[in-house]
């Protein structure tokens, strides 16, 4: 699970290269408490999350670094586009003025803002999916990303600017079916919910919608 998260939170906080003294504790800290807010809101456990990110916000501010604290917070709301949550990234606008060239780029990412962006700005994993030159490809691109996580916020992504294809909304279904992720899943399920009574498919409608229901279910018979 660290190695799948790693990928939008690690590399966004944390670079360590060998031969160098090792990271300050307060940013494996950091790192830790990051991953374990993502993991939580994933799980679907938002007060967990919150309780994480603010004491990764309270480690990150002993050393004064606003852009890292960017980087952060990035990679926090890059896990609420994996679950289809398109709200502004409101942590993250106050430190903007500080944010460096690399966290600005992936800030418009996640405002799906791609007119001009760099791909060599962003993470290597959303390089095809960028430069892609029609929406058949840019499908295919974010369905063969290899991270879990990020796989589904590239198809997050397309979905909100209305390009992402079944098969991409499907794979999405998967992935965070696979990992256990009760919030993405419930909300990708909604959409293939909503696709398929569109196009008039009543018994398979039918089916996503017992599978939601049994999602929610279990997550009411587990609260306190």
């Amino acid at each position: 699970m660290k190695q799948m998260l790693a990928s939008a939170s690690l590399a966004l906080l944390l670079v360590a290269c060998a031969g160098t003294p090792p990271p300050a504790n307060w940013k494996m800290n950091a790192v830790s408490l990051l991953e374990h807010a993502q993991q939580r809101w994933l799980e679907g456990d938002s007060q967990s999350a919150e309780l994480a990110l603010d004491k990764m916000r309270a480690d990150i501010a002993q050393s004064g670094r606003i852009d890292l604290l960017a980087r952060a917070e990035l990679a926090a709301c890059a896990s609420r586009v994996a679950s289809l949550d398109f709200a502004p990234c409101a942590a993250y606008a106050p430190l903007a003025v500080d944010a460096g060239l690399s966290e600005q780029a992936y800030a418009r990412f996640l405002s799906g803002d791609w007119v001009g962006l760099d791909a060599k700005s962003l993470p290597p994993h959303y390089a095809r999916l960028i430069v892609a030159n029609n929406d058949a490809d840019a499908n295919q691109a974010a369905r063969e990303i290899k991270d879990p996580l990020p796989r589904l916020i590239g198809a997050g992504l397309l979905l909100q600017g209305g390009r992402a294809d079944p098969a991409t909304q499907a794979i999405a279904v998967d992935t965070a079916s696979e990992r256990g992720w009760r919030r993405p899943l419930l909300a990708w399920l909604e959409v293939r919910r909503k696709g398929a009574l569109d196009a008039g498919e009543v018994d398979a409608a039918a089916q996503l919608q017992r599978r939601i229901d049994l999602i929610l279910h279990q997550a009411k018979t587990n609260k306190p």
